[in-house]
């Protein structure tokens, strides 16, 4: 079977993270993304991906070639303008011939489930739409359901009529792009694939499969995170890398060949530690925690649920907790991240001037590329770090800070 990604998109939401790197090759559980996608089609089948590209394409078809790696075909469509998810679909339309899976690049949703969306359209032989339930489905497109079949759905209501919210996975029939083609703009100024869904459910059933195990819509830097901890809990552990002897590795620990660990480190899996990585001595990593390619953790570090990105160096005596630290970065001796408010209130986050409420408890910095920290330099729970900033020794960081800033 043949399937559709949609992964044209900026990842506005998802910066300073994205304003390099795009965010299919955002790394989670030691790989990019939308690897992780890759493996869920995979299994449900899927030997020829058409992967819809458009912001910074040309490294994300660097990275994932012609697909061999992963057993099957990847082509490459490019979309020049993004004019909301029909348009996406719509560009396709010359691709497909028969019946093929389409899902949004930018959900995590689990193997079992790519399999159980594909079961659903081998019985109904028709459309098929995946569905969720989420506590807040007034930030997603609403789903009005009667027998297992969508009767309506809404896009981003105020007043939601339910808790079931499209998925973003589909099973479409080559009449998907005739009813696309008769699908207007919205008030948004958008082609809603909500307003295609509606006419097609007045002519034909649009079969749902409700979603049983994981899935999540990864829209902020901190639901990278989250999803970083579902995979993580999942990993098998092997060593093919060099393990010193006096080194503790305990529970499922991933050493990548070429990473090294030192002796007198202590790692509580889950881990994932990439080739060329550079870990201890004498350094403590705790669970849910992925090291990038060439990532340097030293003596006296200690790392935990964190996400921390290629050859960046955590050298000696630092402090990362529940964070997302982007690529080439260096903390200097001393630098300690907080990720704890002393009134154990959620931690609040400034994008783009609106503060808003994570809902976690714990939140410690979301570090965009290329940034360094002076020595015994202190930042703030939740604080945001653009790309190419400096913050000076003893220096303290908080906020959002822009792009190319210096903090002393």
């Amino acid at each position: 079977m043949k399937a559709l990604v949609l992964a044209a998109g900026e990842g506005t939401r998802l910066r300073p993270l994205t304003s390099n790197t795009p965010k299919p090759l955002l790394m989670i559980a030691g790989k990019p993304y939308l690897s992780h996608l890759f493996t869920a089609l995979r299994s449900a089948g899927v030997d020829e991906i058409t992967l819809l590209v458009g912001f910074k394409a040309n490294r994300i078809k660097e990275y994932f070639g012609d697909g061999s790696k992963y057993d099957f075909k990847i082509t490459y469509l490019e979309q020049k303008q993004r004019l909301g998810t029909a348009h996406a679909i719509g560009t396709a339309s010359r691709s497909f011939d028969d019946d093929f899976i389409c899902v949004n690049g930018d959900v995590l949703i689990s193997p079992s489930d790519v399999a159980g969306l594909a079961e659903t359209y081998r019985r109904s032989k028709g459309t098929v739409m995946g569905a969720v339930k989420v506590e807040d489905p007034g930030r997603f497109g609403v789903i009005e359901e009667k027998d297992g079949k969508m009767v309506h759905i809404i896009e981003k209501p105020r007043d939601p009529p339910s808790d079931l919210i499209n998925a973003g996975a589909f099973v479409f029939t080559p009449q998907i792009f005739d009813f696309i083609a008769k699908t207007g703009k919205s008030p948004r100024g958008e082609y809603e694939i909500t307003d295609t869904l509606n006419m097609l459910a007045q002519q034909e059933d649009v079969h749902l499969h409700k979603v049983e195990d994981y899935w999540m819509d990864v829209g902020r830097p901190w639901d990278l995170l989250k999803a970083n901890e579902v995979l993580m809990s999942r990993i098998e552990g092997r060593i093919d890398g060099t393990v010193e002897p006096g080194a503790t590795l305990k529970g499922e620990v991933i050493v990548e060949e070429g990473a090294t660990v030192r002796s007198g480190s202590y790692i509580e899996g889950p881990v994932y530690i990439s080739k060329g990585c550079d870990i201890g001595p004498n350094c403590y990593i705790r669970p849910a925690t992925s090291l990038g390619v060439g990532v340097k953790i030293g003596a006296s570090v200690e790392v935990k649920n964190s996400i921390i990105m290629a050859k960046t160096h955590v050298p000696h005596h630092n402090y990362v907790g529940d964070s997302v630290v982007g690529e080439r970065c260096n903390f200097g001796a001393g630098t300690k991240v907080a990720n704890l408010r002393f009134d154990n209130m959620p931690v609040k986050v400034t994008v783009s001037g609106e503060v808003i409420d994570t809902g976690l408890r714990k939140l410690g910095v979301i570090m965009g590329d290329d940034v360094k920290t002076g020595i015994n330099s202190m930042v703030e729970p939740g604080t945001v770090i653009w790309e190419n900033c400096q913050i000076g020794m003893g220096a303290v960081a908080r906020g959002s800070i822009g792009p190319n800033s210096r903090v002393f």
